[in-house]
């Protein structure tokens, strides 16, 4: 028992050891969160209940961004631990100004959206259906406007909890998060319907904080109101967060205006994009979001140090790890699409026409991996230089993009015969009503790549060339995805004859074997070509996890 707990609190080394153990955490949040989506896919289907559920989050995901980003753990940590470690008064005075302030603005703002709600719903959500649809997203919505204020508190509690090397207590968080939302799928709904659910996600988000007030309270730092702010010091953190603030904020009116243009097609579009965007998101928290996080402390140190050369170094690591895992998992994910998407959300209400849209759209999605995962690490690379300002600007002129391209698209599908035989041929879905939702994710897509070349080019203008390596790890990526997804299509008909592909377990089987042998030849072409990337992961695999440094992922929506 003695050394289960030191584990959780051990110290992390390396950025390939961190990078696993933030996607072991990862993983298991993920599961849960695919298996909240195969529940919820199973009772409601891609339907508009299931429209109503997803467009409820938009909003209050937009209050979260807006103003939670004030207690965002990446903006606190840095005042928080400097003061903490000389004047634990003064750290505490510190953390009831920033409690006080997030608190009076939060309670405000969402008073304010309370009484607006109607009239927002109304506005911009009207295809959704009658008043009676309306006034169920409106109830909704004004329930999920708890979760940006438990979620604020649960941010400002992690900064405690990370800076005291707590690591396991906040990575709970999220887990605890998507169990309470199948307890509310399971017990609450029978009973309260799809209120229940949403009851669920409200009891995640105040188990998302509650899971850190033991340590907290024993530290004696738990936050509390004063009227003693020290308005200096909240000038000096809402400054800080000012670029982080609108970033969210603009990636998330990305999501709340396509989930406008859903809302006006078939109904289940709003479905079937979530659905798909949440699977597309399990690779990319994995693989992106663990690297990009274990590489930060590392470039944050070399580049205050002034050691230009280790920072870039470490950026180059990170980057070819990226780009060796998401091309090959793309591809793969491209191929196997139908039996990923049947097998976990293929049940109850969720239907074949459900399955076939809900793939394409993950296919489409999975085309812009290694750009999220490298726009990710390069905003991580600009912040740990200091410099907030060109990533904002970069990401706010794709935002334009990513909102446009879906606009236009649903017009060129709309009115081009030619284009729309195009893609409905290309992913089979001719028979399909509502394909037209595909023009959502490839938009969506289109944007994010877009940002991702950008990001590429510009980061190389400011802190120099990332030189052949990187390219070669590209190119050899680009062969061993191109012969793994091969060899999984020829694995799909091999196996489609062994077994039953009407059950959900034949496709499982069917999908499996098949991924398999598409690793087995990915990872072939990589030792043929002599990739250095995989010899650097086998060696991560095989050493012992030794102590060093891990910072937590935050919750950057409310649908963690």
């Amino acid at each position: 028992m003695n050394r289960i707990l030191r584990i959780f609190h051990k110290e992390i080394a390396g950025v390939h050891q961190a990078a696993f153990l933030l996607g072991t955490f990862t993983l298991v949040s993920q599961v849960l969160a695919l298996f909240r989506d195969r529940m919820l896919a199973n009772y409601f289907g891609a339907g508009q209940t299931l429209d109503i559920y997803y467009t409820a989050f938009r909003i209050p995901d937009l209050i979260f961004a807006a103003i939670a980003s004030l207690v965002s753990i990446s903006v606190l940590i840095p005042f928080f631990s400097g003061v903490l470690e000389h004047r634990k008064a003064d750290a505490r005075k510190f953390l009831d100004t920033v409690f006080t302030v997030f608190m009076f603005v939060m309670v405000a703002v969402s008073l304010i959206i309370f009484w607006l709600m109607p009239y927002i719903a109304k506005w911009f959500f009207s295809g959704l259906g009658d008043a009676q649809a309306l006034a169920q997203l409106v109830l909704l919505s004004r329930l999920l406007l708890l979760q940006p204020i438990c979620l604020g508190i649960s941010n400002m509690l992690g900064v405690i909890t990370q800076i005291g090397k707590r690591f396991f207590v906040y990575a709970l968080s999220p887990i605890l998060y998507n169990v309470a939302i199948i307890f509310g799928l399971v017990f609450l709904y029978p009973y309260f319907g799809l209120k229940g659910v949403i009851m669920g996600v409200v009891i995640g988000g105040i188990l998302h904080f509650l899971i850190q007030i033991p340590y907290v309270f024993k530290e004696g730092l738990i936050p509390s109101f004063t009227l003693n702010i020290d308005w200096p010091t909240v000038k000096e953190v809402i400054k800080i967060s000012i670029p982080r603030t609108i970033a969210l904020s603009a990636n998330t009116l990305e999501l709340i205006i396509i989930t406008v243009y859903a809302s006006m097609l078939a109904v289940g579009s709003v479905s079937i994009f979530n659905l798909s965007l949440n699977l597309q998101s399990v690779p990319f928290a994995i693989v992106g979001v663990s690297y990009a996080l274990a590489a930060f402390p590392t470039l944050s140190a070399h580049f205050a140090k002034g050691e230009k050369e280790e920072f870039m170094k470490h950026m180059i690591v990170a980057t070819k790890h990226i780009i060796f895992w998401s091309i090959p998992i793309s591809a793969l994910f491209i191929v196997l699409r139908a039996q990923i998407v049947r097998t976990i959300l293929g049940s109850g209400n969720f239907n074949w026409e459900d399955t076939r849209l809900t793939a394409a759209c993950l296919a489409l999605f999975v085309f812009s991996l290694v750009a999220q995962g490298l726009e990710l690490l390069f905003i991580r690379g600009y912040y740990a230089a200091g410099r907030t300002a060109k990533p904002l600007f970069i990401n706010l002129i794709s935002s334009v993009a990513t909102v446009g391209f879906p606009f236009l698209l649903m017009k060129v599908f709309t009115y081009s015969d030619q284009f729309r035989y195009f893609i409905e041929s290309l992913f089979k879905v001719g028979d399909v009503p509502g394909s037209v939702v595909l023009m959502l994710p490839l938009g969506y897509t289109l944007g994010t790549l877009i940002n991702g070349v950008a990001f590429w080019f510009m980061f190389q203008k400011d802190f120099g060339k990332f030189g052949k390596g990187v390219l070669l790890a590209l190119w050899q990526s680009i062969q061993a995805a191109i012969f793994g997804g091969f060899v999984a299509y020829i694995g799909l008909n091999m196996f489609s004859g062994i077994f039953d592909p009407n059950t959900v377990m034949g496709i499982f089987l069917q999908g499996f074997f098949a991924g398999i042998m598409g690793i087995a030849a990915s990872v072939a072409v990589f030792l043929i070509l002599g990739n250095s990337e995989i010899v650097e992961v086998w060696k991560a695999l095989k050493q012992k996890i030794v102590p060093g440094k891990i910072i937590v992922s935050e919750p950057d929506t409310i649908e963690v």
